[in-house]
């Protein structure tokens, strides 16, 4: 048979396929075709085959919204992360917590450590891990979370459900402890904790360690305990002290103009 005259016997399935909203499959029959031709498959295998091509199809395009709609920010995968550089960060950990069981648990996840060690690279790869696990995600900037809060702060908490950053099934908040917190906003923050303790994992990173975090939340130890109390319940803690990714990159980009500093120096001299 010719490649023109099996597209021709194709034409009536592929308009059947397309008629179905099933564009994929009608994309790719010709292929799927001949595949179950040169590997002898039986017509139940290539219908697996076929059905198969759309299930994946699917899936590609609900992470690929999901992660949209997430906020996530783009490009931080843990196959991306450089684990020679930073020896202190716990793989065995990660890869644990990239299982997704912490998720299905309603545990809680802590990245504690300085600027620039990995922490948001780390919470935004397990982020985009959940994703393709079939959880919700959405990603807040703390100073964000707060602009949200502050709008939704007369909303009755049954209607604050319907909210994504407490209906998802993982909320990542980042930059916890950059700057302080004032008493309205403490307290916002810990009707989200509280709202959300045991119902959905939270994941935040912090360049704080724990017995600091009454600085962050106005200065107030017994609110400060309560927060911690709903975190720390059911908590994985993931720290990492190492050095700074971002000051390597600044020693990168400084390296040539130090250089040529030197240069000049030696010609003046």
């Amino acid at each position: 048979m010719s490649a023109a005259s099996g597209q021709t016997t194709l034409d009536p399935v592929v308009a059947k396929l397309t008629t179905l909203g099933l564009e994929h499959p009608a994309l790719v029959l010709p292929e799927l075709v001949e595949q179950a031709a040169r590997d002898d498959l039986s017509p139940l295998a290539f219908l697996d085959l076929l059905l198969t091509s759309q299930l994946e199809r699917k899936d590609e395009r609900r992470i690929t919204t999901m992660l949209k709609l997430s906020g996530l920010p783009p490009g931080k995968t843990l196959e991306a992360f450089d684990w020679g550089f930073q020896p202190k960060a716990d793989r065995r950990q990660i890869e644990t917590l990239a299982t997704c069981s912490y998720l299905r648990e309603k545990t809680n996840v802590l990245f504690l450590g300085p600027p620039g060690v990995g922490k948001r690279h780390l919470a935004t790869a397990l982020g985009v891990t959940a994703i393709k696990n079939g959880f919700s995600v959405a990603h807040f900037v703390l100073d964000d979370l707060m602009h949200v809060l502050k709008a939704d702060a007369a909303t009755p908490p049954a209607r604050l459900r319907a909210r994504r950053y407490f209906n998802c099934g993982l909320l990542i908040i980042d930059e916890i402890g950059f700057r302080p917190l004032d008493r309205i906003e403490a307290n916002l923050f810990f009707r989200l904790v509280s709202t959300r303790y045991e119902r959905g994992s939270m994941l935040l990173t912090s360049n704080k360690h724990m017995r600091d975090w009454p600085e962050i939340f106005a200065g107030d130890e017994i609110l400060t305990t309560a927060i911690l109390d709903c975190l720390l319940h059911h908590v994985a803690v993931v720290h990492i002290d190492g050095q700074s990714y971002r000051l390597r990159e600044l020693g990168a980009l400084l390296s040539p103009t130090r250089e040529g500093a030197r240069a000049e120096t030696t010609r003046s001299v």
